[in-house]
């Protein structure tokens, strides 16, 4: 028999534990779509259910822009929380800007803290899948 105390607190405990619990975070970092492309956000050619789930149960961003054109200064940016320049992964040419390759640039400096070293620090299990081009 289960004391009477058990039937208040065990509740009480998974109410707080889920209450405080982290949210699952997944950011889409897509070359060339625009927000048009999708279903949650109002294309009705192109199904796309899964992503529109994840939409409608979490945050959408509507009002966000890259930092920058060139996709690897941009990914860097999203990475560290810097402007692109200061990635070293782009050149600062005026008109003539261009992508410096990570073999020629040496990558993201070591020292760099990553939004995935903050997220691992605060407890989330980290990982990316597709092109990363800042190592």
């Amino acid at each position: 028999m289960w004391p009477k105390w058990f039937t208040t607190i065990v509740p009480l405990i998974i109410m707080i534990s889920v209450t405080f619990a982290k949210p699952n975070i997944v950011i889409f970092v897509v070359d060339d779509l625009g927000i048009s492309d999708l279903g949650c956000f109002g294309n009705d050619t192109i199904k796309s259910p899964n992503i529109d789930r994840l939409a409608e149960e979490g945050a959408r961003l509507r009002h966000d822009v890259t930092p920058d054109a060139i996709c690897t200064p941009n990914r860097a940016a999203l990475l560290t929380g810097r402007y692109p320049i200061r990635s070293g992964l782009a050149s600062d040419e005026g008109q003539d800007r261009v992508f410096l390759h990570t073999a020629a640039s040496g990558g993201l400096p070591q020292n760099e803290t990553t939004l995935a070293e903050i997220a691992s620090a605060a407890g989330y299990i980290t990982g990316w899948c597709g092109l990363v081009s800042c190592d």
